[in-house]
């Protein structure tokens, strides 16, 4: 999957189950795989330049296979290197753009990575899939940092407001990188060779991609704002609607496509799904509390509604976070509840006492009468007697 993992073992099993603990989704991580790079280049350009070209390619193939991706930060800068030296080879007056194949793969396929891998010749591809995997390891560096390292068992597992704003740069940053890929490289290639593109790198999944980033990075600033005393409501309504919003254009940009029913992409449409529906009952939520603000009787009979159609909407939404998890590969996602504010408790009960006793057991002529055991069985002789008579 590309994301942070924490791992828990199922008890009595001779293996140990290692599901990945998902906060920001990353629907693929692509490396790049061996190309011989010098031998088409050889005689064409510099031998130094070749030489690095080769050189920078080969150690972002060895790093990113050796530790499965997750040295981001030397990743980042073979990439920014390579990607600086790469851009050289798009020149159209070299007349070098169509000369070398590139061949990239999936990173989270494992055995099946030959039947997933691409190869193209086209310089512009390549650049494509630098910048798209620079976006994929931002988005994989915001979710190792979304995640508490805290594994002491503690069922409270809290993320500092330094992660949670140092997660939105990061969604920020995969973004741009994104969005540079659709309006600035995209354009630069044929029609005829984008069609043999992976689906990952379509035009319309990386716009899903961006609009679900925008999401999550609006999903992190609202709870920031929730728990801010000084955020006011308004604001925390206006991040919830901006959050759906976002969703919603992911959500269309990935229904439009097609083959969205296999592998990752189904995955990836639940997810979206998941967080589109979670979004939708946050805003009819914070809508209602607005509402319910007003003056006229009529407001309070629409916040009723904003906040039963937010219940029925988060109830659907689970079902769609249950299906995500379930989803191959499967996940987990961390959903801590935050901890509710405290109010002084404003009911009280009213005081109750027993009522006075009747003034009947105070009265002076009120008297006991004594009966003797004698007296008292006769008496029920008596009684006896004249039933039988009747």
């Amino acid at each position: 999957m590309g994301c942070a993992t924490s791992v828990y073992a199922a008890v009595g099993t001779k293996k140990k189950l290692t599901v990945p603990e998902v906060v920001v989704f990353v629907p693929s991580t692509r490396i790049p795989a061996q190309s011989d790079l010098q031998k088409r280049l050889r005689g064409r350009i510099p031998k130094d330049v070749a030489d690095r070209l080769s050189s920078l390619r080969n150690q972002i193939v060895f790093v990113a296979e050796d530790t499965d991706g997750s040295a981001i930060p030397e990743l980042r800068r073979g990439l920014e290197e390579y990607l600086s030296l790469l851009i050289g080879l798009t020149n159209k007056d070299y007349g070098l753009e169509g000369l070398v194949e590139f061949k990239w793969k999936n990173l989270d396929d494992g055995k099946h990575q030959d039947a997933s891998s691409s190869c193209v010749a086209n310089s512009w591809f390549e650049v494509l899939s630098v910048v798209h995997m620079m976006a994929m390891l931002a988005l994989l560096e915001a979710d190792t940092v979304m995640i508490p390292k805290d594994r002491s068992g503690s069922s409270i597992r809290t993320v500092s407001s330094d992660c949670k704003r140092e997660a939105v740069d990061l969604l920020l940053k995969a973004t741009g990188y994104l969005e540079f890929c659709v309006r600035e490289v995209l354009v630069h290639i044929p029609p005829e060779i984008k069609k043999s593109f992976p689906n990952d790198l379509q035009d319309g999944v990386l716009e899903a991609i961006s609009f679900q980033t925008l999401g999550q990075g609006t999903e992190i600033q609202l709870g920031l704002a929730v728990d801010c005393q000084k955020a006011t409501l308004s604001v925390k309504r206006r991040l919830a609607c901006e959050q759906l919003s976002y969703f919603s254009q992911a959500y269309h940009c990935l229904s439009c496509r097609d083959h969205i029913n296999n592998g990752y992409a189904k995955k990836h449409m639940w997810f979206i799904k998941w967080k589109f529906l979670e979004s939708k009952a946050a805003a009819y939520y914070f809508h209602g509390l607005m509402v319910d603000k007003g003056n006229e009787p009529s407001c309070h009979v629409k916040a009723v509604c904003c906040f039963l159609a937010a219940e029925e909407i988060l109830s659907e939404s689970k079902k769609a976070c249950l299906t995500f998890c379930l989803a191959a590969p499967v996940t987990r996602v961390l959903q801590a509840l935050p901890d509710l504010p405290e109010f002084q408790l404003s009911l009280r009960p009213d005081d109750y006492q027993l009522p006075e006793i009747d003034p009947a057991w105070e009265s002076e002529k009120w008297e006991t009468q004594s009966q003797s055991l004698k007296e008292h069985l006769n008496d029920s002789d008596d009684d006896g007697d004249e039933t039988e008579t009747k």
